[in-house]
This record gives structure tokens, sequence and C-alpha cells, in this order.
């Protein structure tokens, strides 16, 4: 199957008009016409999973993280970028990374977790004008949890070795906002539809002076979107099922806890 057959299929899911401004989704290296025989998805592109992709007969790796983020100024060994860049095109190994075009989209990144929580009627948190997109969603649970209660299911299912939170006062939680990664910008609209809580991969230090009785749970960036891959991996099974396509075995996760 031809490399531009399977961008075709991520991107009617994940439209790379979605994405933000800042962002870089899509095509990081490769071409277009080549052959694709067997697909890695992975949450980050480094040195290690380009090996991995190598190891296992890959010659694309599909990853919701931006390997090629800001632009490079030149194509050497000075940081990682350059040398996963490297790496791959010695490899003959296509990179493509949906970002922020799957984190805005319908049936997205935070659907995915909205899903894993059981969060129903969900609406966009910011929309974007004009289309069916935007940062952020909030729902509702089937029934009301005690706060306590509900960061520890949380927990569980994000497999959080150490789940940062704001004050727990025994309210109950009904009412979600969720964003998957750096979602700290949406803190004032899970203000504004008044959410009981509001889960995201990383907050600000102030943030928790001021998020005005919204409950936060903080997962960890990696932790919050790490579901992301199996989500990848659903859009390709489906759009190509005759493909080859695995997950990595790697945790990428920099960050550590004692």
């Amino acid at each position: 199957m031809k490399l531009r057959e399977i961008i075709a299929i991520l991107e009617q899911a994940a439209p790379r008009r979605l994405q933000d401004d800042y962002d870089n989704s899509g095509l990081q290296t490769g071409f277009p016409e080549d052959e694709i025989d067997k697909i890695l998805v992975c949450l980050d592109v480094t040195e290690a999973i380009v090996d991995e992709a190598a190891a296992k007969g890959c010659n694309l790796i599909v990853s919701h993280h931006t390997l090629i983020f800001h632009p490079l100024r030149q194509v050497s060994d000075s940081t990682y970028q350059q040398r996963c860049v490297v790496k791959a095109i010695r490899s003959g190994i296509a990179i493509y990374s949906a970002h922020t075009s799957l984190d805005n989209a319908p049936g997205g990144v935070n659907h995915k977790i909205a899903q894993l929580l059981g969060i129903e009627n969900l609406q966009w948190l910011s929309a974007k004008e004009g289309c069916d997109a935007g940062s952020g969603v909030v729902g509702e649970l089937k029934a009301a949890v005690r706060d306590d209660v509900f960061m520890d299911i949380v927990k569980d299912i994000f497999k959080v070795e150490c789940l940062r939170h704001s004050a727990l006062e025994g309210k109950m939680i009904k009412k979600v906002a969720i964003c998957g990664g750096a979602g700290a910008f949406l803190l004032r609209d899970a203000i504004r539809v008044e959410a009981d809580c509001f889960i995201c991969g990383e907050f600000h230090y102030h943030d928790y002076f001021e998020n005005k009785g919204v409950l936060l749970a903080e997962l960890g960036h990696y932790q919050s979107e790490q579901y992301t891959c199996d989500l990848i991996y659903e859009i390709l099974q489906k759009g190509c099922p005759d493909l080859d396509c695995v997950i990595t075995e790697i945790n990428t996760n920099q960050t550590r806890y004692r």
C-alpha cells in the first residue's frame, strides 16, 4: 500500500486543517509514493522507536507527537530530532505524525479519554469556528461520584503512579472537562461551563489558585495520552485492515516519580 493512501486514511480521521497554528502535523520523513509493508504506532518518536521499527520490519512510523515540531536548522546529530531523522532516512522508514489534528478531531484523543472514563453527552470545551472540531471536551458521568472515589478511578484507569490534584472537599463529581496533554490553557473554559472536575496532562502551579472550585486532576502528559496509540491503531485497522500494524512495546515517558 502506498504511503499517500495511508496518509489519506489518517487525514480522513484527523484532517490537517484542524491542527493548531503552531503545530506541524503531517509527513515528517518519506515519500508519498513509497510502498509501505508494516506500520509501527507510537506516542513519541525517539531513536529507540526508530530502531524498534527497523527491527520489526516496519517502514512507516505513525506517531501522535510531532517529531519535527520546530524547523531543523541542520540535519546532523546535535539533537535527538536530527538523529531520528537521519536514522529513519538511512533505514528507509517514513514518519507521519498526527498531533493536534487528532487532538481537535471528532472521535480524537479527548473523546478516547472520555470513553475510557465513561463520560457521555460530549461537547467541545472550546469549539473551532465553522466546523465540528475543537480543543478539549466536556461531558457527564452516568452517575455522580464523590471526588476522592473519582480520583481513585482516574488513577487506576490511567496507571498514574502519583496523581497530582487540587484539594478534595467531599463534593460530588458529575460534569467533567477533559484535555489530553498540555491543557491548562482551557481552564477558563472549564470554569465557564461549570465543570466539577477538569482532567488534563499538565497544569501550571498558579492554575491551582485560579480553579474557582473546579477540581483539577493532572495525569502527566504521557499518561493522559498513552491510549492515543490504541486510537491510531484502530484508525489504521479500520482503514487498511490488510496492512500489518503493531503498537510499540517501548514506554517513551521520560518522567519518573519516587
